[in-house]
């Protein structure tokens, strides 16, 4: 089917960029809203988006003057009779929408295309509604629409192939990037971000760390765009919850539970950036310098994992701090010597031999605690290097002073420090690994490829690589190792390692879609 003439029904923010990128492409687009003023809003907010274009020299006038000129505001659905594909951008409620489709079942051609724009609600349950369920499938385009290049195509159980492949060709002649998508709770993207989002909430709930350290883990040590609170932040909380309860009603599990805390800010009312306050405050007050703390003068370096410690011994040279030699041991050893054949011996809180702060090299599948006892310095803190971040270690038996030597002795050496408990996972690890599962589980599941997968996040929600080539980058063994460090510890079975990922492991697989180009 050849699709030339597109309605919009609904101008807010979403439907007005919706109108924009159907009339960029040089379709003509009748753009529907019942309220006069709500219309006029959303004309406007598509004449402001094509001026900064403009602005920005991203567009000529001219073809400003063009676009504005395909686009027809009206405000009845009988205005989209000779409509070839109809998306609907209503509110998120299924009466609302069911209403809708009824209306386009009385004005529109049987052979038209209807489409919503739903984020989370059941695309069947739509169709199931209409007299001609084959034409109705789900085109989820991203905010702003305008500038975001991933589109999901939603298909029932009884949506018609030719719908599906003029819908999938107009998404390319778009400019963006179509993705096949089963209709399941949250489709690809939400499926995926909104648990990870929501165990974010539940570890700050939990005061497993701070909302700051939380953030800039995933930042700095994942390398992804936005830390999870802040992002949570921006998408809304109560939309957050929205999304959540219906993943938890398709497919249950804490993961997608609504975290109480992120559930009590959305019933006050503290829904992020749109109300002024979530989990942080908008616009966000001065940030407050820290103290500095004072770094020690001399470090001794333990532990399981040294694969970093002599770049760490080097960046902590050239910051004038003396590395005493390090010592590694496999964590049930009593004591463990340097190379200069002296064992460390236990001191006064956070100190190793007297003076040296003791810092356990820690693995996120590891106990800090357990190693430092074995090494002779329970009062130790754990530190894990991820890039740029470092992830100290405060453990039970750490006092507050060898914490705060440890954040400060990480700044001196010029890394980003974050505070972690000595938990399985530590917290980059604990935050990331789970979210790589669930992907691995939706490719084991049949529910999207691995290419769909892995551009669903890219394109969708800016991660600098997708969760499979993550997961390739990382290892099945030690995802594996990590997530089953982590229910053990907790019990959740949301942390047991897929199948796929289990035989990945075991057989020396891989997971993400071969690479595109050079």
């Amino acid at each position: 089917m050849d699709i030339r003439e597109v309605g919009v029904i609904g101008l807010g923010t979403m439907g007005a960029g919706i109108a924009e990128v159907v009339a960029r492409a040089g379709l003509t687009v009748t753009a529907v809203e019942a309220d006069p003023q709500a219309l006029e809003r959303g004309m406007r907010t598509l004449a402001g988006s094509l001026d900064r274009a403009v602005g920005r020299g991203r567009l000529p006038d001219a073809d400003r003057r063009e676009i504005s000129a395909r686009v027809t505001p009206a405000g009845s659905v009988a205005d989209l009779a000779n409509a070839d594909l109809v998306v609907e951008v209503v509110p998120e409620r299924m009466e609302i929408k069911r209403e809708v489709f009824a209306e386009l079942d009385r004005v529109c051609r049987p052979d038209a295309i209807l489409a919503t724009n739903t984020s989370s609600l059941s695309v069947t349950a739509i169709a199931a509604g209409t007299a001609h369920p084959e034409r109705v499938l789900g085109m989820h385009f991203f905010n702003p629409a305008p500038l975001m290049r991933l589109v999901e195509v939603v298909t029932t159980v009884l949506t018609a192939t030719p719908a599906a492949a003029a819908v999938t060709a107009l998404a390319q002649r778009l400019g963006k990037r179509p993705v096949a998508v089963p209709d399941r709770a949250g489709f690809v993207a939400n499926a995926l971000l909104l648990p990870y989002l929501n165990h974010a909430a539940a570890l700050l709930s939990d005061h497993y760390a701070t909302r700051e350290d939380i953030d800039t883990a995933m930042k700095v040590g994942a390398g992804l765009p936005m830390g999870p609170l802040t992002l949570a932040d921006l998408i809304g909380l109560d939309t957050c919850v929205s999304i959540l309860e219906v993943l938890a009603a398709e497919f249950g599990g804490t993961r997608r539970t609504p975290a109480p805390l992120l559930r009590r800010l959305a019933d006050a009312g503290l829904t992020g950036r749109k109300s002024g306050r979530g989990f942080y405050d908008y616009p966000a007050p001065p940030a407050e310098q820290a103290p500095a703390g004072t770094a020690p003068g001399s470090v001794v370096l333990a532990g399981t994992e040294a694969g970093r410690a002599p770049e760490l011994a080097e960046l902590l040279a050239k910051a004038g701090v003396t590395v005493r030699p390090v010592a590694s041991f496999d964590g049930n050893e009593p004591a463990v010597a340097d190379r200069a054949g002296s064992a460390p011996a236990p001191g006064g809180p956070g100190t190793a031999g007297g003076e040296a702060l003791a810092l356990i090299l820690a693995r996120p599948g590891g106990s800090v605690l357990r190693a430092a006892l074995a090494a002779g310095t329970p009062a130790a803190a754990g530190l894990h290097l991820t890039g740029t971040l470092a992830e100290v270690v405060v453990t039970a038996a750490t006092p507050p002073r060898a914490a705060e030597q440890a954040v400060a002795l990480v700044r001196r050496a010029g890394l980003t420090p974050v505070r972690s408990p000595d938990r399985a996972g530590l917290l980059v690890s604990a935050l990331l690994y789970p979210h790589l599962n669930d992907a691995v589980w939706m490719l084991q599941q049949g529910y999207a490829s691995a290419v769909d997968i892995d551009t669903a996040m890219t394109l969708g929600c800016g991660y600098p690589r997708g969760p499979l080539r993550m997961a390739d980058e990382i290892g099945a063994q030690q995802l594996c190792a990590v997530l089953a460090s982590m229910y053990e510890q907790t019990g959740d079975p949301s942390f047991v390692p897929a199948q796929l990922l289990r035989d990945c492991a075991s057989a020396g697989l891989t997971l993400s879609p071969p690479r595109e180009g050079p």
